[in-house]
């Protein structure tokens, strides 16, 4: 089979995964703040928790293109579903993909791809959210081992990790992100615990905790890169984070204008389907508009980091337009659904309370803003 054969064989398997088994479950996985172990294990054998992990560690090897793509088309269904896989994909994984010795790679990667092993990406703390080079989580260095200190907040996936990325200060007199390292922390080691799941705005089943460590030891071996490169890694990693999540906006942006065209067209006022309402047609216009354009700034992004490009610029772009961009729909999609898009039998307000996080995590917009001014100015307009 062609290259595109493939993706396209990918994409229709992942399409109806979403139709026939993600999309009936939506409200249940809401009610129950739990997806179904069922589902969990329909994705691992889908391989949907190596789409990013090199084909030689047992991962489908996507391209971020490709990754995109099939991304886009899972996140038809409630954001929460994608959540799961999500750190393994992306922030959980690609540290070790990118930074990782050949003996931490075949150690996890291939357990990772599987979903044997569930990662998670330990940077946030009570007082280092957007100033990530702030971290306080200590990590001192006794012979041959590391012992960590501190607390990480708002973890995504803790709860069920195996494997957590922490970024702690190994180095106290360096200010900033210098000072930090990545290492590499098993959930048994003793020391570490997870708080309970924090009660959320939405993206219900889809869960964040507080990990603490108290006296965590683990071997020096366990340091991703060299010692000080931390920061330098995890920013490298938001770089890529930073495409998935656009993708993920763009899913559930589409998801969100063909529920309001068929609402549209459905829905009968003043005599007619209220689709013929100009006003209607001009909140769909937009919407779809925004959409493709989220795609394409997305899509062309994905393609220049395949081929080698740096696009640090470019991926905060798209995080950015396309994370603002997905609220905008969500909110005319609840007012063209009108007072059924207020209750919960059309899922319409559960998709609007699900995308407001994505304006926050892999870099609030806010910080998405500085960053591209920054590049901007840096390579002179």
């Amino acid at each position: 089979m062609s290259d595109d054969a493939v993706r396209e064989a990918l994409l229709n398997t992942v399409r109806r995964f979403v139709t026939d088994r993600l999309r009936p479950l939506e409200r249940k996985v809401a009610e129950d703040n739990q997806v179904p172990e069922e589902v969990i294990a329909e994705m691992r054998e889908l391989g949907l928790f190596g789409l990013s992990i090199p084909v030689e560690y047992g991962g489908l090897g996507l391209s971020m293109e490709d990754e995109c793509l099939a991304t886009i088309e899972l996140c038809k269904a409630s954001p929460a579903f994608r959540s799961f896989i999500g750190t393994n994909v992306g922030i959980g994984s690609h540290g070790l993909v990118m930074f990782g010795t050949e003996a931490q790679k075949r150690a996890y990667l291939p357990r990772i791809a599987s979903g044997e092993i569930i990662t998670s990406f330990a940077l946030t703390e009570p007082e280092a959210g957007s100033d990530s080079g702030s971290v306080q989580t200590r990590a001192r260095r006794d012979g041959d081992h590391y012992v960590i200190d501190g607390a990480k907040r708002y973890i995504t996936n803790a709860g069920r990790a195996h494997l957590f990325t922490v970024m702690a200060r190994t180095n106290p007199e360096v200010k900033g992100g210098g000072g930090v390292s990545a290492i590499l922390v098993p959930r048994d080691t003793p020391g570490l615990s997870v708080g309970k799941p924090e009660q959320k705005m939405g993206q219900h089943g889809a869960h964040i905790h507080d990990v603490n460590f108290d006296g965590v030891r683990v071997p020096v071996e366990n340091r991703l890169g060299e010692e000080g490169q931390g920061f330098r890694m995890a920013m490298q990693v938001l770089d890529r984070g930073r495409l998935h999540i656009s993708a993920v906006c763009i899913g559930v942006a589409e998801r969100l204008v063909a529920d309001s065209v068929a609402y549209a067209l459905e829905r009968r006022q003043f005599g007619k389907p209220i689709a013929e309402q100009q006003l209607i047609q001009g909140m769909i216009a937009d919407s779809k508009t925004e959409a493709l354009a989220a795609r394409a700034l997305t899509l062309e992004t994905a393609r220049k980091r395949d081929g080698g490009e740096t696009v640090t610029l470019e991926a905060a772009s798209a995080k950015l337009y396309a994370s603002e961009m997905v609220g905008r729909v969500a909110d005319r999609a609840v007012q063209i659904f009108g007072g059924a898009g207020y209750t919960a039998d059309h899922g319409i307000e559960r998709l609007y309370r699900d995308v407001r996080i994505f304006r926050i995590y892999e870099g609030t917009s806010e910080i998405q803003r500085l960053v591209v001014a920054r590049e901007t100015l840096r390579r002179g307009g």
